[in-house]
């Protein structure tokens, strides 16, 4: 395993991280099992948040016996000093940890937003007293807004930025990673395999490595794609010309119009499991796959059609997606 240091933090952490939004699936026996396998093969970074269902109590029981090998970071959507003040303590109850060691200021997502955190009453100033309590060691923020996130780096306040980087999105962050480095600041790759639809997971690890910042966090959910992913960068070498004019060609043919399934649109109050019939949408739209991808559909309890268009999903796509549109045409597509 390669380590990096993570900005001005000081911490030294794995290239390769764990995302921990995969392990809400997986019972609390496996994910300790999981959790602990990445620690023996030298992940020492494990990122979670709040809004991730049970990940943080499932960390916190994994990792409690193995504190010292590694580096906690979560996050709060919380936007009022005393909201996230509130779920600060929750966060380190479930963690059962005396401080966390990185504490993000989670999904920037409008200019409202960034004005409630950063003003009087805000998330930022119960954030700093945290720090200055010692219950937090060091304060990042994320993002899937470049605008917002360059505005944060600005301030001054923030020692670490979070970003979906991949092929497809690279683009809109190109500002922001020589802003964040001119400042020491880490960088922490969140979405590197644009939602799992890359064919080859590899490139896309290897796409991300060879840009200058400090880790890559895919979510897992698996000992295989744990190793699978490990073995990549363990062995990782710079794209030919020839394999990033192949990853081009297939961000291309995904567009940008698609979920990322990073399950910021659940949970759905009718149960539907957007991001996989959306998953299967693709694997019968782009995979021809379309009698495996009919056959899953089917046996799923709640399908697309169950939807009432509440919007609760469409108000928490980071990509501003029209969730109720797609789910009305993936039904039609699977059904």
């Amino acid at each position: 395993m390669k380590y990096r240091l993570l900005g001005k933090t000081g911490m030294k952490v794995s290239t390769i991280g764990f995302g921990g939004i995969p392990i809400i699936q997986v019972s609390m026996a496996d994910s300790i099992k999981l959790l602990n396998k990445a620690l023996d093969m030298g992940i020492n970074f494990f990122d979670t948040a709040r809004c991730y269902n049970n990940s943080e109590e499932k960390m916190g029981r994994a990792l409690k016996s193995r504190r010292s090998e590694c580096y906690i970071a979560t996050k709060s959507l919380e936007r009022t000093r005393k909201g996230i003040r509130q779920e600060l303590e929750t966060s380190l109850r479930n963690l059962q940890v005396e401080a966390i060691d990185l504490y993000q200021i989670h999904d920037l997502r409008k200019p409202e937003d960034y004005d409630m955190v950063m003003g009087p009453g805000g998330a930022l100033e119960a954030v700093l007293d945290a720090k200055k309590e010692g219950k937090i060691l060091h304060i990042g923020v994320s993002s899937h807004q470049p605008t917002l996130i360059e505005q944060a780096i600005k301030t001054g306040y923030f020692e670490t930025v979070q970003i979906p980087y991949n092929i497809i999105d690279y683009e809109m962050f190109q500002h922001v990673i020589p802003a964040a480095n001119s400042l020491d600041m880490g960088i922490i790759v969140m979405k590197p395999f644009a939602g799992g639809l890359f064919k080859d997971a590899s490139k896309a690890l290897r796409f991300i490595i060879s840009h200058p910042v400090t880790n890559v966090i895919p979510g897992m959910s698996t000992i295989k794609e744990l190793e699978e992913n490990i073995k990549v960068l363990e062995n990782a070498q710079v794209l030919t010309s020839d394999e990033l004019e192949e990853l081009k060609k297939e961000a291309d043919q995904l567009g940008k119009d698609f979920c990322r399934r990073c399950g910021y649109c659940l949970p759905c109050p009718q149960g539907i499991d957007i991001p996989t019939i959306f998953r299967y949408e693709r694997y019968l739209t782009s995979y021809y796959q379309g009698a495996w991808a009919r056959e899953q559909y089917k046996v799923l309890e709640v399908k697309a059609d169950a939807c009432v268009e509440c919007g609760n999903c469409e108000s928490r796509c980071p990509y501003e997606l029209n969730v109720i549109e797609k789910l009305k045409c993936s039904h039609n597509l699977l059904k």
